[in-house]
């Protein structure tokens, strides 16, 4: 049921005690208690109506069951039973309505006090008997059937909750098989536009490789392990550079260890295009080391090119080395480069 509708129906019951009560102001003894319980029993149902959310506050919820508590004590005095039952107890459908929205509004266990109140009050005013002549019965009976209702709506939406978390864990799995499947076939398109005219050269020769072509696959090898280790580090430029730089004879380490994942296309772009500049600027180098900066670091990438052996290089790529003992920069560092992680402002 849309809440709209639901309110609807809360306030045309509401509105039909209150006409109720009017129409019998001429049968009491006393107007003054009548129109304060219509006041209080307004305002009450106004706000257990109307403020938003799904669980009435407990403030609210207070105010509803002080009312509930104090239209019987109020009421009751100047009301005359000699003549049965009629709508001078107005007030008793009216606690059993206002009680109902607290069942909806997600305060059951005050709606049951309020109609326990309510039927304990009228046994002690009228007798056991009045329970179900001035229907205090029926009010029980409503506040139940709201209990049971707002019971398996709960439970409705608790069922409609886990079926929609399993939807989204299936699609959330679903889309990571996609991405896998995706993966796998750029790869594999990838791979094979490097490789396949090698591979047709190493059919059509029978393996007859001359020592270019040997180190030509080496490189392509190479190639092929940069896009499963530094795949976030490559563009078009930079995997030209690269290949530039291992036909000419130097060693290019690519190492991707995340750092990239945060960034957004145009931050991509810009550190890929610092990096292919940084490689250009290599070419005298005889060991390269591109290396990403764990998310959080203002660097995005390191490049070092270094113009030493091997050992020594990796020496200076973690930063020993880079100074003679007079402090001086060291001249077999041909390139260092710190990309940083955003465009600076």
């Amino acid at each position: 049921m849309p809440a709209r509708v639901a309110t609807g129906l809360a306030v045309l019951f509401s509105v039909y005690h209150l006409l109720l009560a009017a129409t019998t102001l001429h049968r009491v003894l006393e107007i003054g208690p009548v129109l304060a319980c219509m006041v209080l029993y307004a305002a009450a149902t106004g706000l257990a109506v109307f403020i938003p959310g799904r669980t009435l506050p407990l403030w609210t919820t207070c105010f509803s069951l002080g009312t509930a508590v104090v239209m019987p004590i109020i009421a009751a005095p100047v009301v005359e039973l000699r003549s049965g039952p009629g709508y001078s107890t107005w007030w008793i459908a009216a606690v059993g309505t206002l009680m109902v929205v607290l069942v909806v509004r997600g305060r059951g266990a005050f709606a049951w006090v309020g109609v326990g109140f309510l039927a304990v009050h009228t046994v002690a005013w009228a007798g056991l008997g009045a329970l179900g002549s001035l229907g205090v019965l029926g009010s029980v009976s409503w506040v139940a059937i709201a209990t049971g209702f707002a019971a398996a709506m709960n439970r409705a939406t608790r069922v409609t909750r886990d079926f929609v978390r399993a939807e989204q864990e299936t699609a959330d799995w679903q889309a990571a098989q996609d991405a896998h499947v995706f993966e796998r076939q750029f790869r594999l398109s990838q791979t094979t536009r490097m490789a396949l005219p090698m591979l047709q050269r190493i059919v059509d020769t029978g393996g007859d490789l001359d020592e270019a072509e040997r180190a030509e696959c080496l490189h392509l090898e190479q190639a092929i392990r940069d896009e499963i280790r530094g795949r976030s580090l490559l563009s078009d430029d930079v995997r030209d550079e690269v290949m530039r730089l291992r036909r000419r004879g130097a060693t290019v380490q690519l190492h991707d260890d995340g750092g990239l994942d945060d960034l957004d296309m145009d931050d991509l772009r810009r550190v890929h295009a610092r990096i292919a500049d940084a490689l250009r600027q290599a070419r005298e180098a005889d060991n390269v080391i591109v290396r990403t900066v764990s998310e959080g670091a203002e660097t995005a990438v390191t490049v070092v090119g270094l113009r030493l052996d091997t050992a020594a290089s990796e020496s200076a790529a973690l930063g020993a080395g880079m100074d003679d003992e007079d402090g001086d920069e060291d001249d077999s560092v041909v390139v260092w480069l710190e990309n940083p992680r955003h465009e600076p402002v």
